[in-house]
Protein backbone atom coordinates (compact mmCIF):
# COMPACT_ATOMS: atom_id res chain seq x y z
CA UNK A 1 0.00 0.00 0.00
CA UNK A 2 1.53 3.50 -1.28
CA UNK A 3 1.38 6.45 0.93
CA UNK A 4 -0.65 9.36 -0.74
CA UNK A 5 0.87 12.11 -1.64
CA UNK A 6 -1.03 14.58 -0.22
CA UNK A 7 0.26 17.57 -2.29
CA UNK A 8 -2.15 16.25 -5.22
CA UNK A 9 -5.16 18.41 -5.11
CA UNK A 10 -7.22 15.80 -6.48
CA UNK A 11 -6.18 13.46 -3.28
CA UNK A 12 -7.02 16.11 -0.62
CA UNK A 13 -10.52 16.30 -2.37
CA UNK A 14 -10.95 12.43 -2.26
CA UNK A 15 -10.42 12.57 1.42
CA UNK A 16 -12.59 15.52 2.32
CA UNK A 17 -15.38 14.13 0.32
CA UNK A 18 -14.43 10.27 1.76
CA UNK A 19 -14.74 12.11 5.30
CA UNK A 20 -17.65 13.72 4.77
CA UNK A 21 -19.26 10.90 3.10
CA UNK A 22 -18.33 8.61 6.45
CA UNK A 23 -19.67 11.05 8.69
CA UNK A 24 -22.79 10.98 6.90
CA UNK A 25 -22.99 7.27 7.05
CA UNK A 26 -22.22 7.44 10.55
CA UNK A 27 -25.12 9.54 11.98
CA UNK A 28 -27.33 6.01 11.98
CA UNK A 29 -24.24 4.68 14.02
CA UNK A 30 -24.49 7.16 16.63
CA UNK A 31 -27.93 7.80 16.65
CA UNK A 32 -27.51 3.76 17.97
CA UNK A 33 -25.23 4.07 20.24
CA UNK A 34 -27.11 7.09 21.77
CA UNK A 35 -30.38 5.17 21.96
CA UNK A 36 -28.57 2.44 23.78
CA UNK A 37 -26.18 3.73 25.89
CA UNK A 38 -29.25 6.20 28.15
CA UNK A 39 -29.89 2.67 29.84
CA UNK A 40 -26.27 2.73 31.29
CA UNK A 41 -26.08 4.35 34.84
CA UNK A 42 -25.62 8.10 33.49
CA UNK A 43 -21.50 7.65 35.19
CA UNK A 44 -21.06 5.26 32.46
CA UNK A 45 -22.21 6.48 29.53
CA UNK A 46 -19.68 9.19 27.89
CA UNK A 47 -16.85 5.89 28.53
CA UNK A 48 -19.79 3.43 26.67
CA UNK A 49 -20.33 6.16 23.91
CA UNK A 50 -16.20 6.66 23.64
CA UNK A 51 -15.54 2.78 23.94
CA UNK A 52 -18.59 2.12 20.99
CA UNK A 53 -16.76 4.38 18.44
CA UNK A 54 -13.52 3.58 19.21
CA UNK A 55 -14.73 0.02 18.49
CA UNK A 56 -16.57 1.16 15.29
CA UNK A 57 -12.84 3.02 13.97
CA UNK A 58 -10.63 -0.49 15.13
CA UNK A 59 -13.23 -2.72 13.41
CA UNK A 60 -13.66 -0.19 10.32
CA UNK A 61 -9.67 -0.07 9.61
CA UNK A 62 -9.28 -3.87 10.14
CA UNK A 63 -11.71 -4.37 7.04
CA UNK A 64 -9.38 -1.98 5.14
CA UNK A 65 -6.33 -4.10 5.72
CA UNK A 66 -8.76 -7.41 4.68
CA UNK A 67 -9.88 -5.27 2.19
CA UNK A 68 -9.97 -8.73 -0.41
CA UNK A 69 -11.68 -10.51 1.79
CA UNK A 70 -14.47 -7.78 2.24
CA UNK A 71 -14.50 -7.58 -1.65
CA UNK A 72 -15.13 -11.71 -1.70
CA UNK A 73 -18.15 -11.48 0.66
CA UNK A 74 -20.26 -9.71 -2.48
CA UNK A 75 -19.73 -13.25 -3.86
CA UNK A 76 -22.61 -14.98 -4.38
CA UNK A 77 -22.64 -18.05 -2.15
CA UNK A 78 -26.78 -19.59 -3.62
CA UNK A 79 -29.43 -18.64 -4.84
CA UNK A 80 -33.39 -18.05 -3.89
CA UNK A 81 -35.96 -18.22 -6.17
CA UNK A 82 -37.56 -14.48 -6.93
CA UNK A 83 -40.64 -13.57 -8.67
CA UNK A 84 -40.13 -9.42 -9.76
CA UNK A 85 -39.42 -8.14 -13.10
CA UNK A 86 -36.44 -10.55 -13.98
CA UNK A 87 -38.46 -13.26 -13.27
CA UNK A 88 -35.20 -15.57 -12.25
CA UNK A 89 -33.04 -16.48 -9.12
CA UNK A 90 -31.90 -14.04 -7.30
CA UNK A 91 -28.12 -14.23 -5.45
CA UNK A 92 -27.30 -13.89 -2.01
CA UNK A 93 -23.79 -13.16 -0.71
CA UNK A 94 -22.39 -13.00 2.65
CA UNK A 95 -22.69 -9.34 2.83
CA UNK A 96 -26.65 -9.43 1.51
CA UNK A 97 -27.11 -12.07 4.61
CA UNK A 98 -25.11 -9.67 7.16
CA UNK A 99 -27.17 -6.94 5.68
CA UNK A 100 -30.45 -8.62 6.31
CA UNK A 101 -29.37 -9.52 9.57
CA UNK A 102 -28.21 -6.61 10.37
CA UNK A 103 -31.66 -4.93 9.69
CA UNK A 104 -33.62 -7.35 11.11
CA UNK A 105 -31.50 -7.04 14.43
CA UNK A 106 -32.38 -2.91 14.22
CA UNK A 107 -36.08 -3.09 13.61
CA UNK A 108 -36.55 -5.80 16.96
CA UNK A 109 -34.39 -3.83 18.90
CA UNK A 110 -36.18 0.17 17.60
CA UNK A 111 -39.15 -1.86 18.13
CA UNK A 112 -38.55 -3.25 22.22
CA UNK A 113 -36.89 0.01 23.01
CA UNK A 114 -40.00 1.81 21.73
CA UNK A 115 -42.03 -0.32 23.93
CA UNK A 116 -39.86 -0.15 26.50
CA UNK A 117 -40.35 3.95 26.39
CA UNK A 118 -43.95 3.26 26.92
CA UNK A 119 -43.64 0.95 29.54
CA UNK A 120 -41.15 3.65 31.27
CA UNK A 121 -43.87 6.68 31.23
CA UNK A 122 -46.52 4.58 32.72
CA UNK A 123 -44.09 3.43 35.68
CA UNK A 124 -44.13 5.67 39.01
CA UNK A 125 -42.32 8.97 39.07
CA UNK A 126 -40.32 7.55 42.04
CA UNK A 127 -39.58 4.20 40.90
CA UNK A 128 -36.08 3.45 40.65
CA UNK A 129 -35.09 3.31 37.09
CA UNK A 130 -33.25 0.10 35.81
CA UNK A 131 -30.28 0.40 34.20
CA UNK A 132 -28.27 -2.62 31.39
CA UNK A 133 -24.70 -3.84 32.05
CA UNK A 134 -22.03 -2.25 30.70
CA UNK A 135 -20.81 -5.36 28.64
CA UNK A 136 -24.75 -6.06 27.47
CA UNK A 137 -24.69 -2.56 25.96
CA UNK A 138 -21.17 -2.89 24.47
CA UNK A 139 -21.92 -5.97 22.65
CA UNK A 140 -25.33 -4.46 21.12
CA UNK A 141 -22.99 -1.04 20.10
CA UNK A 142 -20.45 -4.25 18.40
CA UNK A 143 -23.38 -5.98 16.79
CA UNK A 144 -24.31 -2.93 15.19
CA UNK A 145 -21.20 -1.84 14.48
CA UNK A 146 -20.16 -4.70 11.89
CA UNK A 147 -22.97 -4.23 9.75
CA UNK A 148 -22.38 -0.43 9.23
CA UNK A 149 -18.54 -0.94 9.32
CA UNK A 150 -19.42 -3.46 6.05
CA UNK A 151 -21.14 -1.17 4.38
CA UNK A 152 -19.33 1.66 4.84
CA UNK A 153 -16.24 0.35 3.20
CA UNK A 154 -17.68 -0.98 0.43
CA UNK A 155 -19.11 2.56 -0.50
CA UNK A 156 -15.55 3.68 0.37
CA UNK A 157 -14.08 1.03 -1.89
CA UNK A 158 -16.36 2.62 -5.11
CA UNK A 159 -15.02 6.01 -4.58
CA UNK A 160 -11.32 5.67 -3.69
CA UNK A 161 -8.77 3.00 -4.50
CA UNK A 162 -5.96 4.54 -1.90
CA UNK A 163 -6.15 2.73 1.24
CA UNK A 164 -4.77 5.12 3.45
CA UNK A 165 -7.01 7.59 2.31
CA UNK A 166 -9.52 5.11 3.45
CA UNK A 167 -8.25 4.54 6.40
CA UNK A 168 -7.36 8.99 7.18
CA UNK A 169 -11.08 8.93 6.50
CA UNK A 170 -12.56 6.79 9.07
CA UNK A 171 -10.28 7.86 11.49
CA UNK A 172 -10.99 11.50 11.38
CA UNK A 173 -14.89 10.86 10.60
CA UNK A 174 -14.88 8.75 13.56
CA UNK A 175 -13.12 11.31 16.04
CA UNK A 176 -15.80 13.96 15.12
CA UNK A 177 -18.55 11.93 15.80
CA UNK A 178 -16.71 10.75 19.63
CA UNK A 179 -16.75 14.84 19.53
CA UNK A 180 -20.30 15.30 19.52
CA UNK A 181 -21.79 12.20 20.22
CA UNK A 182 -21.75 13.35 23.98
CA UNK A 183 -24.35 16.78 23.25
CA UNK A 184 -26.15 14.64 20.58
CA UNK A 185 -26.83 11.80 22.79
CA UNK A 186 -27.88 14.24 25.88
CA UNK A 187 -30.04 16.08 23.47
CA UNK A 188 -31.81 12.94 22.41
CA UNK A 189 -31.76 11.95 25.88
CA UNK A 190 -33.71 14.90 27.39
CA UNK A 191 -36.14 14.68 24.67
CA UNK A 192 -38.48 11.81 24.77
CA UNK A 193 -40.00 13.04 21.12
CA UNK A 194 -36.84 12.70 20.00
CA UNK A 195 -35.84 9.39 21.21
CA UNK A 196 -39.38 8.47 19.80
CA UNK A 197 -38.36 9.78 16.26
CA UNK A 198 -34.71 8.07 16.46
CA UNK A 199 -35.94 4.93 16.74
CA UNK A 200 -38.40 5.49 14.34
CA UNK A 201 -35.69 6.10 11.92
CA UNK A 202 -33.65 3.13 13.16
CA UNK A 203 -36.96 0.75 11.91
CA UNK A 204 -36.84 2.35 8.79
CA UNK A 205 -32.95 2.19 8.69
CA UNK A 206 -33.20 -1.24 8.94
CA UNK A 207 -36.15 -2.12 6.83
CA UNK A 208 -33.54 -0.44 4.13
CA UNK A 209 -30.76 -2.33 5.01
CA UNK A 210 -32.92 -5.32 4.43
CA UNK A 211 -34.41 -4.65 0.84
CA UNK A 212 -30.91 -3.91 0.36
CA UNK A 213 -29.59 -7.55 1.14
CA UNK A 214 -32.66 -8.67 -1.34
CA UNK A 215 -31.15 -6.40 -4.06
CA UNK A 216 -33.71 -3.66 -4.15
CA UNK A 217 -31.75 -0.46 -3.95
CA UNK A 218 -33.69 2.28 -1.91
CA UNK A 219 -32.07 5.70 -2.27
CA UNK A 220 -30.75 7.26 1.45
CA UNK A 221 -30.74 10.43 0.11
CA UNK A 222 -34.73 10.02 0.45
CA UNK A 223 -34.43 8.37 3.76
CA UNK A 224 -32.07 11.07 5.16
CA UNK A 225 -34.31 13.88 3.64
CA UNK A 226 -37.17 12.61 5.64
CA UNK A 227 -34.84 12.42 8.65
CA UNK A 228 -33.80 16.07 8.50
CA UNK A 229 -37.47 17.29 7.53
CA UNK A 230 -38.87 15.35 10.76
CA UNK A 231 -36.01 16.53 13.11
CA UNK A 232 -36.74 20.43 11.50
CA UNK A 233 -40.39 19.98 12.25
CA UNK A 234 -39.50 18.37 15.86
CA UNK A 235 -37.57 21.15 16.67
CA UNK A 236 -39.68 23.77 15.84
CA UNK A 237 -42.90 21.64 17.94
CA UNK A 238 -40.00 21.60 20.52
CA UNK A 239 -39.71 25.60 20.52
CA UNK A 240 -43.78 26.21 20.05
CA UNK A 241 -44.01 23.93 23.40
CA UNK A 242 -41.04 25.97 25.03
CA UNK A 243 -42.96 29.65 24.52
CA UNK A 244 -46.47 28.24 25.47
CA UNK A 245 -45.21 26.76 28.70
CA UNK A 246 -43.64 30.34 29.21
CA UNK A 247 -47.03 32.16 28.01
CA UNK A 248 -48.39 29.86 30.51
CA UNK A 249 -46.15 30.87 33.30
CA UNK A 250 -46.46 34.31 32.90
CA UNK A 251 -50.19 34.61 32.72
CA UNK A 252 -50.72 32.24 35.37
CA UNK A 253 -48.86 30.27 37.39
CA UNK A 254 -45.68 32.54 38.30
CA UNK A 255 -48.11 34.77 40.47
CA UNK A 256 -49.04 31.95 42.26
CA UNK A 257 -45.60 30.66 42.61
CA UNK A 258 -44.54 34.31 43.77
CA UNK A 259 -47.76 34.06 46.47
CA UNK A 260 -47.01 30.71 47.92
CA UNK A 261 -43.22 31.44 48.55
CA UNK A 262 -44.57 34.30 50.40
Amino acid sequence: MEFPDFSDPGLLISLLTLTFLEIVLGVDNIIFISIVVDKLDPAQQKRARNVGLLLAMLFRIALLFGITWILGLTRPVFNIPYIGENRGPLPISWKDLILMLGGLFLVGKSTLEIHHKLEGAQQAPGAAPKYSSFGAIILQIVMIDAVFSIDSILTAVGLVENVWIMIIAVVISISIMMLFSGTIGRFISKNPTLQILALSFLIAIGIMLIAEGFHQEISKTYLYSAMAFSLLVELINMRLRKNQQMVELNSGRLPEQKSAKV
